[in-house]
């Protein structure tokens, strides 16, 4: 069994095992796999954020959490193809594509039968570019939307010209595959939208910024026709 299928599949015999914990010297007897091969799985598994984690002692060993993962997801083959697509295209520009990365292991995992062949075979004829966006820039933009406070930006805009903002954010748009920052420009005392890849540097202030209507913002702008995507609907209040 390759690496990729044999993680899904270390995953469900913990899950199926749950709440006891499997020494790794039956995970290497079930796999066919040597113990030390099992020790490095178990160790990347981890490390993408899935809830493995290790007891010691007598009747120790290793272990999931199921309140933590997602049960067998019964999705069909073309569903499957469809959430590699959307998890590609959720690059490192993104927003959140940290935890895109560790969410994406916890639903793979969680696939099973044809589903999970599908999703497999597609995502190894997937690449992408790499993208400007600093991870810095985006966990700072992150921080700012989820705790509702002002943020600093270094702007590169359109014609090359950098400028410092304070800005009140709003929202995020995306389009063609950019995202932009929705906010109330201090600087500007205007609704903007900052292009991510475009941002040299930003920093949460701490600051409390009042709330803003993201429709208002867009109001008169090119992107006044923004619309909520249709699949993020069943999350919509």
């Amino acid at each position: 069994m390759n690496r990729t299928p044999r993680l899904y599949a270390l995953v469900e015999e913990l899950r199926a095992a749950a709440p006891r914990s499997l020494t790794v010297a039956v995970l290497a007897a079930r796999f066919e796999v040597s113990v030390r091969t099992v020790q490095r799985d178990l160790q990347a598994l981890m490390e993408s954020g899935v809830p493995v984690r290790a007891t010691t002692g007598r009747g120790g060993g290793w272990s999931i959490d199921p309140a933590m993962t997602l049960p067998p997801i019964r999705l069909t083959p073309e569903e499957a193809s469809a959430l590699v697509a959307a998890l590609a295209a959720a690059d490192t520009s993104a927003p959140y594509a940290g935890a895109v990365r560790t969410a994406s292991q916890k639903i793979a995992a969680a696939m099973t039968g044809p589903a999970s062949t599908a999703a497999q075979e597609l995502a190894a004829r997937i690449v992408a570019l790499p993208t400007r966006t600093a991870e810095s820039v985006r966990t700072a933009v992150e921080r700012a939307l989820a705790e509702g406070t002002v943020l600093r930006l270094s702007y590169v805009d359109a014609a090359g010209q950098e400028s410092d903002r304070a800005v009140e954010p709003a929202g995020l748009l995306t389009a063609d595959g950019t995202w932009y920052l929705i906010a109330w420009c201090r600087t500007r005392q205007a609704g903007r939208g900052f292009r991510l890849d475009r941002i040299t540097a930003a920093t949460p202030t701490g600051e409390p910024a009042p709330p803003h209507d993201l429709a208002a913002l867009l109001h008169g702008s090119a992107a006044a026709g923004a619309v909520r995507p249709t699949a993020l609907a069943p999350l919509a209040p």
